[in-house]
Formats: structure tokens, C-alpha cells, sequence
């Protein structure tokens, strides 16, 4: 590769994740102002809540639909047209005077924002050979680190200088973005194909059933078995499916996905909980606790790129294992030392945020090996879907138990006070958990090369 070429990837890379910060940002924003919005709408709880619930539920589903449409369209059109709506509807949100209309604009930004995530996991794949993947990964979701850490502290400093609304203005510099990836992404369209609408339809009404069920009532659980019925049936018996059942068939592809669900699961433990302990045992204000964050985040960013590397030249289990070995420490100790001085939380912190990010690279690189070039888009937007509906489902299991009262630490070495003690237990729990899930990884990784060496053995014998 000329160095103009490599020049001009890495700049496509770094725009990449300063985009998807933004777009993980703009997740987040609006959750620390919604007591003011339900106080100027004259609002109940449950109503102003889906203003987070509306825009995670679209979100979700749209990184699916991105994904499928990556495998027909361009994804410089794909992302013009994404990052357009995006802007328009942050224009709305911003000039809004009414309730409804605040929410058809975070509604419209999330339909449009769920180009990001879809579009972020692409870029590596197309412009990046496969012993090169990892670092081009790990560069472009550093961005997710950085937006997640960065969304309480300026939710904060906006609305302490500004009205609520100068939030919407924050996404409007993603515009500044289009011309970067108008020159540097090509003419990468995969194929022509036509797109089952019906089949995404009920994809769609499925998942969002399904959503609703976790996060509101269970009775929506009956119309998302009647959308995922009619989905698969619907896959079965045309010609072009909006997902091809052969996907689901790629065993590697498969088990790589229930994996990174249940990765995923407990990753959104620390993004979940941090800032319940900080509150409730430290007793800090929301903006001290974005700031105790930061250097987690700050320290997963430098260091992605470093973990995508080490994935290309020594391969996904030599990363898995560091990342294992950071998690399974950082939980527990958390489980050991809540209840020590901050700054102690903030170091503990570093190894879980850097662990937690190795261990996704390492599920999103090993999936994206395990797809073929006309079925990545989807793959890969399935893969981004399923993270939201791990994360949807593991909030509302930590929220139950966060509500519980733990009269004691499990853990013999706790520190914690008995304000911290069911966050003592929490991570103590997920910690064994990370021990699990490595042996179960370690296992099977073994067995599914052993496997796919014999298949490319018969196959070279006939």
C-alpha cells in the first residue's frame, strides 16, 4: 500500500471515530435533563422517559436495516443520507416548543444516527485486509469509549451554561464530516439486489416488540414471538430474503454472536452501574462522576488501536486472554475495594473499560472473519443490533438488582459500607462470570478450528 493511500485510510479511520463518539454521545445526552424537560412539559416519568426509550428502541433496529442496505448501496450515500436526517431532525429538536415534537425529533435522530454504527463496523472490513482489521477496528471504536465518558460531562457543562435544547446543537457538527467521507469512500457497492421490505418489517416489529417487553410490559413479548415467526417464515419462502437463512447456518458466525451478546451483557454492568455507586456511596453530583470516568475512557481510546494490533499479529485468544485477565481483576477488585478513596475507583475503572473494549474488538474482528463479502452488511448490523438488546436486557436485570438491600458483602475481602454492599456482591458475581466465559471461549475456540482444519482437509481431498 502507497503511503498517499495509507494517509488517506488513516484520516478516513480517525473521521470515523470521531464520528461514532458523537453518535454515542448523542445516546446519552438528554438522560441527565430529563427531570427539566418533564418539569417544562409538565410531564409524568413514564412519558418523559421515552425520550431515551424512543431513540435506543430506533436505534437498535435501524443498525440491522443499515446493515442490510450496506450489502446493495454505497456506504458514502448511505451515511450522506444518515447523517443528513441526523442533522435536520437535531435542527428540530432544537427549535421545538412542544412535547410531540421533541420527540419526533429524537425519533427522526435516531433513524438517522443508526447509519453510524453500521456504517463503523464496515469501514474496517472494506478498506483493510484481514491481518490489519484489528487495528482499524480498535481505532474506529474508540470512539464509543470516549462518547459514553464524554456525554455526562458535557450534558453537564452545556446545561449549566445553556437551555437544554443547545443539546440538539452538539450533532450538527457531524456535517463538517460528509465532505471527508464523499472523498475517501469509494464506489463499494456489493451487489444489486432487491430488498424484502415485508421481511424487514417483521425483523423490525420483532426486535421492537421485543424491546418494549424489557423494557416496559412482558405482554409485548407475545407480539414479538408472532413478528420472529412470521420473519422466519417469511425468509423461508422467497427468493431474495431480507436476511438469507444461510447466515444463521455459519456455525462460527452463530457462536461468535451469542458470545458477544453475553460479552456485551455484562460490559454494560460498569456503564450501568458506575454512576449508581459513585452516587450512593461516594455521594458525588453528576458532574464529578462524569470526571471520575474520564481517564477510563481516555485510557480505552489510546490503547484500542494497541489491542486491534496485537489481535493481527498474535491473533484473537492472545488479546481474549489479556482482556479476560483485566476484567476478571478489575471486577474483582471493585467487588474488594468499593468504599476506598475515588481515586482508587477511577484506577479499578481503567482495567474494566480496557478490558471490556478488548473484549468487544475481539467478538466484532472474530465475527467479521467469519462472514462472506455479500453477507457482512448484515452480519455486521446484526451484531450491532444484538449489543443494543443485550444492553437493554442487562439494564433492566441491574436495576433490579441494584434495588435490592444487601445486608452483608459476599466477598471476605470487601471494603465496601453497607451502602456499596450490593455493588460489592454485583462485581464479585460478574467476575466469576468472566472466569466462565473464558473457559467456555478457550474451549470451543480450540474445537471450532479443529473442525473448520478437517473441513478445509476433506475439501482439498475431493
Amino acid at each position: 500500500m502507497d503511503k498517499a493511500l495509507a494517509r488517506r485510510r488513516e484520516f478516513l479511520l480517525i473521521s470515523m471515530m470521531l464520528t461514532t463518539m458523537l453518535s454515542s454521545m448523542s445516546i446519552l445526552l438528554f438522560n441527565f435533563v430529563l427531570p427539566v424537560i418533564r418539569e417544562e412539559f409538565a410531564l409524568t416519568s413514564s412519558q418523559v422517559s421515552w425520550v431515551t426509550s424512543s431513540y435506543t428502541l430506533i436505534y437498535g433496529i435501524g443498525t440491522a436495516i443499515y446493515g442490510k442496505l450496506a450489502d446493495r448501496y454505497k456506504l458514502k450515500h448511505l451515511l450522506t443520507f444518515g447523517l443528513t436526517m441526523f442533522s435536520f431532525a437535531s435542527l428540530l429538536g432544537f427549535l421545538s416548543t412542544t412535547y410531540g415534537l421533541l420527540l419526533a425529533a429524537r425519533c427522526l435522530q435516531a433513524a438517522g444516527a443508526a447509519a453510524i454504527p453500521a456504517t463503523a463496523s464496515l469501514v474496517p472490513i472494506r478498506y483493510y485486509p484481514a491481518e490489519k482489521r484489528g487495528r482499524a477496528m480498535g481505532t474506529v471504536f474508540a470512539g464509543v469509549a470516549l462518547g459514553n465518558a464524554l456525554g455526562p460531562i458535557v450534558s453537564a457543562l452545556v446545561v449549566s451554561i445553556l437551555e437544554w435544547r443547545w443539546l440538539f446543537a452538539i450533532p450538527l457538527l457531524l456535517l463538517f464530516l460528509l465532505p471527508v467521507y464523499h472523498k475517501f469512500l469509494g464506489d463499494d457497492q456489493v451487489k444489486d439486489t432487491r430488498i424484502d421490505w415485508l421481511g424487514g418489517g417483521l425483523f423490525a416489529a420483532g426486535v421492537a416488540m421485543l424491546l418494549l417487553a424489557v423494557t416496559t410490559q412482558v405482554l409485548w413479548l407475545i407480539g414479538a414471538v408472532i413478528g420472529f415467526v412470521g420473519f422466519v417464515a417469511r425468509i423461508r419462502s422467497v427468493e431474495q430474503p431480507f436476511i438469507q437463512p444461510a447466515l444463521f447456518r455459519n456455525r462460527e458466525y452463530t457462536y461468535y454472536l451469542v458470545l458477544a451478546f453475553l460479552v456485551m451483557g455484562i460490559s454494560y454492568s460498569l456503564f450501568f452501574t458506575t454512576p449508581l455507586f459513585l452516587a450512593d456511596v461516594y455521594q458525588l453530583p453528576a458532574r464529578e462522576i462524569g470526571l471520575v470516568m474520564v481517564p477510563a475512557a481516555a485510557m480505552t481510546a489510546l490503547l484500542n488501536r494497541q489491542a486491534g494490533k496485537l489481535a493481527d499479529q498474535r491473533g484473537p485468544l492472545a488479546l481474549f486472554m489479556i482482556a479476560a485477565v483485566l476484567l476478571f481483576a478489575g471486577y474483582g477488585l471493585l467487588s474488594a475495594l468499593i468504599g476506598l478513596p475515588v481515586w482508587v475507583i477511577a484506577c479499578l475503572l481503567v482495567l474494566g473499560y480496557v478490558g471490556q473494549s478488548a473484549m468487544s474488538l475481539v467478538m466484532s474482528r472474530s465475527i467479521s472473519l467469519s462472514l462472506p463479502a455479500g453477507q457482512a452488511g448484515v452480519g455486521m448490523g446484526l451484531l450491532m443490533m444484538q449489543n443494543f438488546i443485550a444492553g437493554t436486557v442487562a439494564i433492566g436485570v441491574y436495576s433490579r438488582i441494584v434495588d435490592l438491600d444487601a445486608e452483608r458483602a459476599w466477598n471476605p475481602l470487601a471494603m465496601a459500607p453497607a451502602s456499596g454492599a450490593v455493588y460489592s456482591n454485583l462485581f464479585l458475581v460478574l467476575s466469576i462470570l468472566w472466569v466462565a466465559i473464558f473457559i467456555v471461549y478457550y474451549v470451543t475456540k480450540h474445537r471450532l478450528l479443529d473442525r473448520l482444519s478437517t473441513q478445509a482437509l476433506d475439501k482439498k481431498g475431493n
